[in-house]
């Protein structure tokens, strides 16, 4: 249960962090967002807004269904930014000097499934792979 309160706090703190820097600094995340993305530069914001929030929700403890949603909310984000993330290793790649390369790259495409499970594991909404007790 204390790793759970702990990984809600991390995660509140790595989400409202990022959307923060979205709000702050859009230029690098909007030079990122897929082509097929309508208003790249209004996506960004709309993903920094989103992301406080979800902080803002998985971070709260008066609340088990608003955690619960919050957590839901972080996975389905998580999921719908894996394509700006390949953008961003594909647009990398494509430089001279390959970018961050796929050190970076790899790791954080590979981390992804984790960004989903994380939350929903954090906010009780599921036990795996752990034993429930």
């Amino acid at each position: 249960m204390v790793l759970k309160k702990i990984s809600c706090a991390a995660l509140a703190v790595l989400y409202a962090s990022a959307g923060i820097l979205h709000l702050a600094i859009p230029t690098p995340f909007v030079a990122i967002v897929p082509g097929w993305v309508p208003v790249p530069s209004a996506t960004v914001m709309l993903t920094g807004i989103a992301e406080i929030a979800g902080a803002a929700g998985i971070a709260q403890s008066w609340s088990p269904r608003l955690r619960a949603v919050s957590a839901s909310w972080l996975a389905a984000y998580a999921l719908c930014v894996w394509p700006a993330n390949v953008q961003h290793m594909l647009l990398d790649l494509a430089k001279p000097g390959q970018g961050l390369g796929l050190v970076y790259h790899i790791p954080r495409l590979a981390l992804q499934p984790v960004l989903i499970w994380w939350p929903i594991w954090a906010s009780n909404l599921t036990s795996w792979p752990f034993r429930s007790r």
